[in-house]
């Protein structure tokens, strides 16, 4: 193969019965064929392409995720040009907007969803029925921040069960662990990354900051 007219260099393996060909041009294979004889077969070897990265899939699975974050802040933008709302206002549609929405994902699978959820949250590990009444929790708490009602409690409330949740994520990562993200529901196949961690920790800062207006 080497005498071939345009051909550089040549590497042959033994074991895998590959052949590695530098040349200027591709030669076709009735030259390479002729050149070897009736002794030896000659196939040309699918493309092997290279594959993704652990950051480009990591984005492409969590792509959903920050789809959903871009619509809230743009539909939390434009409630919030309706009524006119400061800041705390746009923090609480932000965040009843968020809760309405997430709910509904999860109510898509509603049967799936607490085992799910109680694979990393430590709560839902210890009581099933609270996996069940999630979807609803935060239904309620959407509402309640949505038209303004019971704010302190709703805020109180959001801080818990979200720093309960964020406990399990942190857990879940550091563990390194395989496990399907639920915030979601399981419609949509979100892995457990930082991202979700990032998530709860907006939701977090949210609610003090709020809980910090009504103290002050």
């Amino acid at each position: 193969m080497s005498a071939l007219s345009g051909v550089f260099a040549v590497e042959v393996s033994l074991e895998t019965g590959k052949a590695l060909i530098e040349a200027k041009n591709q030669i076709p294979l009735d030259k390479i064929r002729e050149q070897l004889g009736t002794k030896y077969t000659v196939i040309t070897a699918p493309l092997e392409l290279q594959a993704p990265t652990t950051q480009d899939s990591k984005l492409n699975a969590l792509f959903p995720l920050f789809l959903i974050f871009g619509y809230l802040v743009v539909a939390t933008f434009y409630l919030n040009f309706l009524v006119g709302g400061n800041l705390s206002d746009a923090l609480r549609h932000f965040m009843g907007l968020f809760f309405i929405t997430f709910s509904f994902f999860k109510f898509l699978d509603y049967k799936g969803f607490p085992s799910s959820f109680a694979r990393y949250d430590p709560l839902a590990k210890k009581s099933l029925f609270y996996a069940k009444i999630y979807p609803f929790i935060e239904v309620g708490l959407g509402v309640a921040f949505l038209l303004s009602w019971q704010l302190p409690f709703a805020l109180f409330f959001t801080l818990i069960i979200l720093s309960i949740t964020t406990y399990g994520v942190m857990q879940s990562i550091l563990n390194k662990s395989t496990i399907q993200c639920a915030c979601l529901g399981t419609a949509l196949k979100l892995p457990m990354t930082e991202a979700t961690l990032i998530e709860n920790g907006i939701m977090i800062v949210m609610s003090c900051i709020m809980l910090l207006e009504y103290i002050l």
